[in-house]
């Protein structure tokens, strides 16, 4: 680079030339750096747009990245769709399951509800996945599934309680399914509304189930078709 000069006070002075500017260069990810990369921003545009209007063309897109980088990591939409949905329905389970400490039945419902609540709260997009059910996968891989998950274990505790107290033991899988399904619909809910919040709706929860539950009649009947 050609040096420059200037007159100061009278006398000819040279200038040192600025030193070019260097290329910032991109650092380069590694293969499982970009895997994860992918898997974050696929999870995002699953949870804006659903299965459907998610395209292999918008992920490379703000990936930065040609479309092949994405077939090489996952062999396509549906590839990525299931690592997403995947690590979500494990994420939840396992909130759930580590969440269920407590001894007496109440409590477990408690922990039970606030572990799903925290996670709608806490991991919005990957609810939002999980909760757009796809033609794409079976029944094992989806919000059902781990709902379905949890009601079993939830079927154990009361299988028990309903042996000690004389009610029909068998009708365990019934009450579980019903008491998770309630959970689960109010989370969808809560999920647009996010009020009250997430320890009051739970209270709340708990309330209706278990204040039915402590009242349960044995054998219960329907007035509405006993007049017919």
């Amino acid at each position: 680079m050609a040096e420059t000069s200037h007159v100061e006070g009278g006398k000819r002075r040279r200038s040192v030339p600025a030193a070019a500017a260097k290329p910032t260069s991109r650092v380069r990810m590694s293969a499982a750096q970009r895997r994860e990369q992918l898997i974050s921003i696929g999870r995002q545009i699953f949870a804006e747009r659903g299965f459907d209007a998610t395209s292999i063309e918008e992920v490379a897109s703000r990936a930065k990245v040609s479309k092949p980088v994405v077939y090489e990591h996952f062999g396509g939409k549906e590839g990525l769709y299931a690592v997403v949905v995947d690590r979500e329905v494990r994420s939840l389970l396992d909130r759930i399951t580590t969440a269920l400490t407590a001894g007496h039945p109440r409590e477990l419902l408690e922990q039970a509800a606030l572990a799903l609540l925290g996670y709608i709260e806490e991991e919005t997009s990957g609810f939002r996945v999980l909760v757009r059910e796809s033609p794409v996968l079976s029944a094992t891989g989806n919000f059902s599934s781990v709902m379905n998950d949890v009601a079993h274990q939830v079927e154990h505790i009361l299988g028990a309680e309903f042996s000690s107290r004389g009610y029909d033991p068998k009708l365990a899988e019934l009450y579980a399914q019903a008491l998770v399904g309630m959970v689960a619909l109010t989370g969808r809910w809560w999920l647009e509304v996010r009020k009250p919040r997430k320890e009051t709706v739970a209270a709340h929860l708990v309330n209706l189930s278990w204040n039915g539950l402590s009242h349960l009649e044995a054998k219960p009947g329907l007035i509405t078709a006993s007049g017919r």
